[in-house]
């Protein structure tokens, strides 16, 4: 478990947020993902716009 938010883009599906929140917490990375669809549904374009962010901000691990 890495204790630092980092995408993974090996095991990404889009641009590696969702595998590198997996990895960060030790959690299944389909949970990880559900989770982020489930955001989307219940806030909109609040979560896509973090998602965004969080694929451009964040260091490549």
């Amino acid at each position: 478990m890495n204790r630092r938010f980092v995408l993974n883009r090996t095991d990404a599906k889009l641009m590696g947020v969702g595998a590198g929140i997996a990895d960060m917490t030790g959690i299944d990375p389909l949970v990880v993902r559900l989770a982020i669809i489930l955001a989307v549904m219940l806030t909109g374009p609040v979560a896509i716009v973090l998602y965004i962010a969080a694929g451009l901000l964040a260091p490549q691990g």
